[in-house]
């Protein structure tokens, strides 16, 4: 199978759960940024990505939705990301026939597996490092791990999740990763705007 995008991945990946994050983020220059909201009522998840697929769009960004896959699709988004548990599911016939691109989350050898056969736009490997996010079922990747999964995808966009900070996002870089994603390192920053940009500087010297 062959990815049908295969470079057009910005190395800074910041991953937020509401539009107002999303806002923020393309101001400083973000490109793209995944909408995670969980845990809320779909109109709300609805009016979410109304709102950050509007500021991505004024600011030349690429917003990705994660999950919620039929309600991306009624608000014109065009890439999602699915879980494993998410890819139960979702109707990828239809999600392909509309033309959305899909990424798609892998820990293990297993998962990559079914991964692959969705013929998927990136696939995102994690937890890299520990993660204080949400708790996880499975033990960090580490560094090594990137290198193999890259070997395995190919030229398939690869991105590393998982308790990755501004100092740790070049070594998963260097390691194969064509992305790095964050979340807690800018969100629970006291200073998330200039987190940010020392975020792009770093990853894109990386790069």
């Amino acid at each position: 199978m062959t990815a049908r995008s295969l470079s057009d991945l910005d190395p800074f990946y910041p991953i937020v759960d509401s539009a107002a994050w999303v806002e923020r983020l393309v101001t400083v220059g973000a490109r793209l940024i995944q909408l995670r909201v969980k845990d809320r009522a779909d109109a709300d998840v609805r009016v979410q990505t109304h709102a950050a697929l509007a500021y991505c769009a004024r600011h030349s960004a690429q917003l990705i939705v994660n999950d919620y896959w039929e309600i991306a699709i009624d608000e014109g988004a065009d890439f999602i990301h699915l879980g494993q548990g998410d890819l139960d599911g979702a109707d990828m016939k239809r999600i392909r026939a509309l033309g959305l691109r899909v990424g798609i989350s892998t820990h293990d050898h297993v998962e990559l597996d079914r991964a692959l056969s969705f013929d998927p736009d990136y696939v995102a490997l994690g937890p890299i490092y520990p993660t204080i996010l949400k708790a996880m079922p499975f033990a960090p990747q580490g560094l090594a791990r990137i290198g193999e999964w890259k070997r395995l995808v190919g030229k398939r966009p690869l991105v590393a999740i998982g308790g990755i900070s501004l100092e740790r996002a070049p070594l998963c870089l260097a390691a194969g990763a064509d992305s790095a994603a964050v979340v807690t390192d800018i969100t629970l920053n006291a200073d998330p705007d200039g987190r940010a940009k020392a975020w792009l500087a770093a990853t894109r010297r990386a790069a």
